[in-house]
């Protein structure tokens, strides 16, 4: 199709938290240390950057993406920033892969980050101007409850309950124990979640990912290069972008569309016509419980409404036959929102080379597919990657 092969040949994460002493910049400067490191890059052979950040507002910081540009190692180089909401931390490799599948560079560092929680005033503030101002804007909306609308969808039209919902929240959260990186990794039960406060009905406060701080990075190659690099180099396969309508109020929310019609372009281009059987592993983006089972289903690798049964037989288990979110996901690791899916993305490279530690999973997966979902419930980002 004219595209070079591009591979990833290094990764970095700083632990996911709330953090009170590093700035952004420092974020995205460690991330992007660790990245180089783990490959024995040096900055002067990086050739472009591409950087993923939420709006300024989130954030507190005016013209984010120059502000934190040399943290991120671009200083005199060739530099873009992106945000597609929850999509970005998966859509900004996308666009890193571009710069090298074109020609145009031979490398790219990848570097997404987020640091919310001490952003004052709220940035629910500047969220809410991005509302229908006539239709949506006076209800006074937010993530939270537009969130719970889709539960509830998507439970009702399956007859699906809270507590096979639960499943993943205590699945996800146990995993996350043996991540070094986790904000809050801990064992707990679905009566745990089932009687934790309810904040949106039928969301509860178990059910959602953390706020958090934090900064992902990984190295890009064309093959050339990632040859010379490392004898493990983890390649793209496919990438799948799709874009919904934003207005949510007028689709039924019980599936998303964006994130199949995604899918299918990352698997058109893998040359993937059975995802059930050639996705070894998958990171689905979970900023809450429910959000795991519905991407499943949106990425094909389920029948529509048949994800809880899959949680609860153990095939998404760390030692299932499709692991899913062995890594611990978002809502045991953490959700800084733009490095969420560059996060799972790491997690898929590590898994794929065998060095994911204690949460390695069994065998010796091939390839895996990392995914990510944003904006007004519309982005649907896809990254297949194989070894």
């Amino acid at each position: 199709m004219g595209y070079r092969k591009v591979a990833v040949v290094g990764a970095g994460m700083t632990k996911f938290v709330r953090r009170s002493l590093e700035t952004g910049k420092e974020l995205s400067f460690e991330a992007s240390h660790m990245a180089l490191e783990s490959c024995q890059l040096t900055l002067d052979q990086i050739q472009s950057v591409v950087f993923g950040s939420a709006p300024d507002a989130f954030d507190g910081v005016h013209m984010k993406g120059e502000y934190i540009s040399d943290g991120a190692g671009a200083f005199r180089k060739p530099y873009m920033r992106s945000y597609v909401g929850g999509g970005t931390g998966v859509f900004t490799p996308i666009q890193g892969w571009w710069h090298v599948a074109s020609g145009m560079f031979d490398t790219c560092l990848v570097v997404c980050e987020e640091k919310m929680s001490p952003c004052q005033p709220h940035p629910q503030g500047a969220f809410l101007t991005i509302f229908d101002h006539t239709t949506e804007r006076p209800l006074g909306p937010n993530l939270l409850w537009i969130f719970a609308l889709e539960m509830n969808r998507y439970m009702h039209r399956h007859g699906i309950t809270e507590q096979d919902i639960a499943q993943v929240a205590v699945k996800n959260k146990k995993n996350a124990l043996d991540h070094p990186c986790a904000q809050i990794g801990r064992e707990v039960s679905i009566d745990d979640v089932m009687n934790s406060e309810v904040l949106a009905w039928p969301v509860k406060r178990l059910d959602i990912s953390p706020v958090s701080d934090g900064a992902c990075a990984i190295v890009l190659a064309s093959e050339e290069v990632a040859k010379r690099i490392t004898d493990k180099p983890v390649w793209f396969e496919g990438v799948g972008w799709n874009l919904e309508t934003a207005y949510w109020t007028n689709r039924d929310l019980y599936y998303p569309k964006q994130v199949e019609y995604a899918a299918r372009m990352a698997y058109e281009m893998a040359g993937i016509r059975e995802p059930r059987k050639e996705i070894n592993i998958v990171e689905p983006y979970d900023p809450f419980d429910y959000k795991e089972l519905h991407h499943l289903e949106g990425l094909l690798l389920c029948d529509k409404g048949k994800a809880p049964e899959l949680t609860r037989s153990g095939v998404t288990a760390r030692n299932g036959d499709m692991p899913v979110c062995p890594s611990g996901g978002l809502l045991g690791v953490g959700n800084p929102i733009a490095a969420a899916g560059l996060m799972k993305i790491c997690e898929l490279f590590w898994q794929l080379r065998g060095e994911a530690g204690k949460r390695q999973v069994p065998g010796s997966p091939r390839r895996g597919l990392a995914q990510a979902w944003g904006d007004l419930m519309q982005v649907g980002t896809v990254v297949v990657l194989g070894r």
